[in-house]
């Protein structure tokens, strides 16, 4: 991976990630499927200015998809919870 902005596409927000934030300091990001830890912890402190302390990567298999008769599959990606230091936040996880 060469640019950081390809590493991180896009933050999750779900009811379990924000409950993370509260309880953990966690946040969940969709990354790029060959992205590895160390570049997803680059990535998330270079862009938001923050300290990551752990990254744990989860590879999600897509799902199959039915319309009528026709059978799909949707593209299997990547997820990336990151463990910040205490007392740093993210701002577009607050007042999700």
């Amino acid at each position: 991976m060469k640019d950081i902005y390809d590493i991180i596409k896009r933050p999750l927000v779900t009811e379990k990630s924000n409950n993370l934030i509260g309880t953990d300091n966690k946040v969940t990001f969709k990354v790029a499927i060959k992205a590895n830890k160390n570049e997803i912890q680059k990535a998330v402190e270079t862009i938001f200015n923050v300290t990551v302390l752990r990254v744990n990567t989860l590879r999600m298999k897509g799902k199959e998809k039915r319309l009528g008769r026709n059978v799909g599959r949707r593209s299997d990606w990547k997820k990336a919870i990151v463990t910040l230091k205490e007392g740093d936040r993210i701002e577009i996880f607050e007042g999700v």
